[in-house]
């Protein structure tokens, strides 16, 4: 089993990557090697802010270890949130303050273009650095914005967030199986855990 670091705190990230890569990963926490400060975020994409927080990792730590950063692309709104998905609404990270600033928005652009596109997607851009050597994965997942926060599983905007695959239905109201089939983190780790395996 290969032990691995998840630059991350985030408990349902955790267990999604968890479930995702499957038993031939003992995945790690940094406060569990005793990084508990909070990791750098200043890129200024995706790419970026993923690298960063390897490497950060990495520097520290000299491990194994992966990192993703993720953001909310809505085509209405130019694609924000974008890299500021987990602090749209402020610098607290409260992802319903986050999806009302989405909805407010997507509300104000409909009043001004009444049939403007609710389309969006979810992009995964996930960072493994293994014996020293940096690789990146990106995973996509798309569909539209909901006109208002539906079901109670998932975590940050999956309430309002429709997946092209479940046109009825947000990412908050399917089973964790069904959002791990289809979700951009899945197919980014994926992609990761395919490319681990092929040089094992």
């Amino acid at each position: 089993m290969r032990q691995i670091v998840f630059a991350t705190h985030n408990k349902g990230k955790l267990r999604e990557a968890s479930e995702i890569l499957g038993y031939g990963f003992s995945l790690v926490t940094p406060s569990e090697i005793g990084l508990t400060e909070d990791i750098p975020e200043t890129g200024k994409t995706l790419e970026e802010n993923s690298m960063q927080k390897a490497r950060y990792i990495f520097e520290h730590k000299s491990c194994d270890c992966f990192s993703d950063d993720t953001g909310l692309e809505v085509e209405a709104l130019g694609g924000a949130p974008g890299v500021y998905t987990a602090r749209f609404a402020g610098p607290d990270k409260d992802f319903n303050k986050n999806m009302d600033k989405v909805l407010s928005e997507l509300a104000h652009q409909e009043s001004i273009h009444p049939g403007i596109s609710r389309r969006a997607r979810f992009r995964s851009v996930v960072t493994l650095i293994l014996d020293g050597q940096a690789h990146q994965f990106e995973g996509v997942l798309n569909g539209t914005i909901a006109r208002a926060k539906s079901g109670h599983g998932g975590f940050g905007y999956d309430p309002i967030f429709i997946p092209d695959e479940y046109p009825d239905r947000t990412l908050a109201d399917i089973s964790e199986e069904q959002k791990n089939d289809i979700s951009h983190r899945g197919k980014a780790l994926s992609a990761m855990a395919a490319y681990i395996a092929g040089i094992s």
